[in-house]
Order: structure tokens, then C-alpha cells, then sequence
């Protein structure tokens, strides 16, 4: 594991579009099928990675609770699952199964999405407001493996503001996790 932290794409850019297999319906699926009225969150995770298993049943309330106000979620993997058979889609699939995923799980085996939203590491949250620009990229809260439980408000507090027509604060922090494996 190679620790690594967030890019932080610049608040205001536009949304890269993307069209990726789901691997929970086998459907090919687009940003601009998905996207949300209000917000929608693109966030970067992968199977392996222990910063996603320690956020993951947390994300999981969060974006249960969101989506229940309008916020579309969309679960991104991109590593290179040659190296890395267990991100492979069918094993995307089945761990999107068992962690119960209220959102798509989309895989990137070109990794061309990622470059596009500048994402560096698992896990990597991006959050659009509804003209899909960049209001909110970096972390999901202040915790990491075996250091604190996960809340998730750091990106619930950039949610509340947009729901709450207020502009998200621009003191964000990185995230920060598993490096994104990039094909050789």
C-alpha cells in the first residue's frame, strides 16, 4: 500500500462525462444519466484498499441518507485489475452485494476517468453541485484505520450546504489512501 493523498481538482470544473459498465446490473451507465439535479457525488474506491473498508458502512448511512434528499452517489473503481484480481468487476459485484451499495459500483478498466477527475487515490470523494461543477473534492471525514470511527462530515457538511443553497466552505482537506494501481 502505497499511502497517497488526494489531488484536489479545481472547485468550479465541470464534470468530466463517462460512460462504464455497472458491475451491480451489467449496464452501461453516464454521468449524464446519473447526475443529480442538486448534487451528485463521484467517488473513487476500490475492493482491496483498508481506507474504503474503514469508511465503507459509513458510506453506505451517508449515502442512504443523502440520496433520500435528492443526491445521486456513483462508486467508481479503477485499478488495474491485472495486478490486482480481487478489483476485478465480478469481485466489484459481489463486495457491492454484501456492503449492501445504495449506489452504482462502475468500473474504469481503461482508467481514463480517473486521469480525467485527477483521482490519485481509494478513497478519492468528488462532489458536483447541480450544474455539475466542482463545489467539494477530498476527504470523506478526519478518521483512518484504527484511528477513530468514521462520521462522514466532512463531506456531509459540504452536502448540507448545497442542500441548504449555502456555498461549500473552501477549507478542504485532502483525502488521503490506497494509491490508485495504474497499468503499467
Amino acid at each position: 500500500m502505497a499511502l497517497t493523498e488526494s489531488n484536489m481538482m479545481a472547485l468550479g470544473t465541470t464534470a468530466p462525462n463517462f460512460a462504464l459498465p455497472d458491475t451491480i446490473s451489467g449496464k452501461i451507465l453516464s454521468l449524464h444519466q446519473l447526475h443529480s439535479e442538486i448534487a451528485t457525488v463521484v467517488v473513487f474506491i476500490c475492493n482491496h484498499c483498508p481506507f474504503v473498508h474503514h469508511i465503507n458502512k459509513k458510506l453506505v448511512d451517508v449515502a442512504t441518507t443523502y440520496q433520500a434528499k435528492g443526491i445521486q452517489f456513483i462508486a467508481i473503481s479503477s485499478n488495474d485489475s491485472s495486478t490486482h484480481p480481487q478489483d476485478a468487476p465480478e469481485h466489484m459485484a459481489r463486495v457491492a452485494k454484501e456492503e449492501d451499495y445504495p449506489f452504482p459500483y462502475l468500473y474504469d478498466e481503461t482508467q481514463n476517468v480517473a486521469k480525467a477527475y485527477q483521482a490519485a487515490c481509494t478513497p478519492d470523494f468528488f462532489v458536483f453541485d447541480g450544474d455539475l461543477k466542482c463545489a467539494y473534492r477530498g476527504r470523506f471525514d478526519e478518521t483512518r484505520p484504527n484511528m477513530g470511527q468514521p462520521t462522514g462530515n466532512d463531506l456531509s457538511n459540504a452536502l448540507d450546504a448545497i442542500i441548504a443553497g449555502k456555498p461549500v466552505s473552501t477549507d478542504q482537506k485532502p483525502s488521503m489512501g490506497c494509491n490508485i494501481k495504474w497499468k503499467k
